[in-house]
C-alpha cells in the first residue's frame, strides 16, 4: 500500500515541480544547432542552484552530471558531453531536483532546428500520450489504465513502447512506488488512491521496441537507431481528474 501525500507535502512537491519546469524550459531557449549538451547541462545547473534547489541527478548513484542528455536513438540517461547538435537532431532533457527535503523529475524532447516529418509525428504523439496518461491518473483507476492509455494510443500510429523503463512515484525519495509503466491492461496494477504523486513519462521510439545498454552502464539507446521521444510531468492523483504540478508551458509559450 503506497502512503498518499499530505497537501503540505503536495505544495513541497510543487514548488519542485515549478523550478524543474522553468529549467527545462531555460534549457529550451537554448537548444539549437551548434550547441553542445554540455552547455545545456551547465545551464540547467546553474538554474537550479540559483533558485536554492540541488540537481538532484548529479552523484544519483554515481550519474555524472546534473540533468540527463540523450540525442536521437538514446532513450533516457544520456551522459551531457562535448556532441555539438545538429540540425534534425532531437534532444531529451530529463531534469531533477531536491528542494526542501523533497524532489521534482520532469523531462522534454526538444527538436533541434527542423526535424524530419516522422520525427515531429513521434513527437507530437510521445507527448500526446502523456497526456492520455495524465487522464487516467484518477483515484480509483489503476496502474495499468495509464500504461493502457499511453500504448493503445502510440502503438495506433506504429510507434512502440519501451517496457523496460517506467514512470514511478515522487516524495522525499526521487524514484517511489508505484512504479508506472506505459503499456499495460486496464484494471491491471497497483491503485491509484487519492494523493498520489507520481511521474508518468512515456519513452516512445521510432521504430521497434528493442533497446539496449551502453557500455557506460546508464545510456540506452534503440536497438535499431532509430529515434527515442521521452517526456515526463508529476501529477497529483485526484478524484476525477489528476492534477499537474510539473508543466510544459514554460516552454511551450508564445
Amino acid at each position: 500500500m503506497v502512503k498518499p501525500k499530505t497537501e503540505e507535502e503536495i505544495e513541497l512537491l510543487r514548488e519542485n515541480a515549478i523550478i524543474v519546469s522553468k529549467t527545462l524550459a531555460e534549457v529550451g531557449k537554448r537548444v539549437a544547432p551548434g550547441v553542445t549538451t554540455n552547455e545545456l547541462c551547465r545551464v540547467a545547473e546553474t538554474f537550479i542552484r540559483d533558485h536554492g534547489a540541488i540537481p538532484s541527478f548529479l552523484g544519483f548513484e554515481g550519474f555524472p552530471a546534473a540533468i540527463c542528455a540523450s540525442v536521437n536513438d538514446v532513450v533516457v540517461h544520456g551522459f551531457p558531453s562535448d556532441y555539438v547538435l545538429k540540425e534534425g537532431d532531437i534532444f531529451s532533457a530529463d531534469i531533477g531536483t531536491l528542494y526542501k527535503g523533497y524532489n521534482g523529475d520532469s523531462a522534454y524532447t526538444f527538436p533541434v532546428g527542423e526535424v524530419s516529418p516522422e520525427t515531429q509525428k513521434l513527437l507530437d504523439v510521445t507527448k500526446a500520450s502523456l497526456y492520455k496518461g495524465i487522464e487516467a491518473a484518477v483515484a480509483g483507476n489503476r496502474t495499468g489504465d495509464i500504461g493502457h492509455a499511453v500504448q493503445s494510443y502510440v502503438e495506433s500510429f506504429g510507434f512502440s513502447v519501451v517496457r523496460e523503463l517506467e514512470g514511478h512515484g515522487l516524495g522525499k525519495e526521487m524514484h517511489e512506488a508505484p512504479g508506472i509503466p506505459n503499456y499495460g491492461r486496464r484494471g491491471n496494477g497497483a491503485r491509484l488512491t487519492e494523493g498520489m504523486v507520481i511521474c508518468i513519462e512515456p519513452m516512445i521510439n521510432l521504430g521497434g521496441r528493442g533497446v539496449y545498454l551502453a557500455r557506460n552502464g546508464w545510456a540506452v539507446h534503440t536497438a535499431d537507431h532509430k529515434n527515442s521521444a521521452h517526456y515526463e510531468l508529476t501529477v497529483v492523483v485526484r478524484k476525477g481528474k489528476a492534477e499537474q504540478l510539473s508543466t510544459f508551458d514554460f516552454i511551450e509559450k508564445d
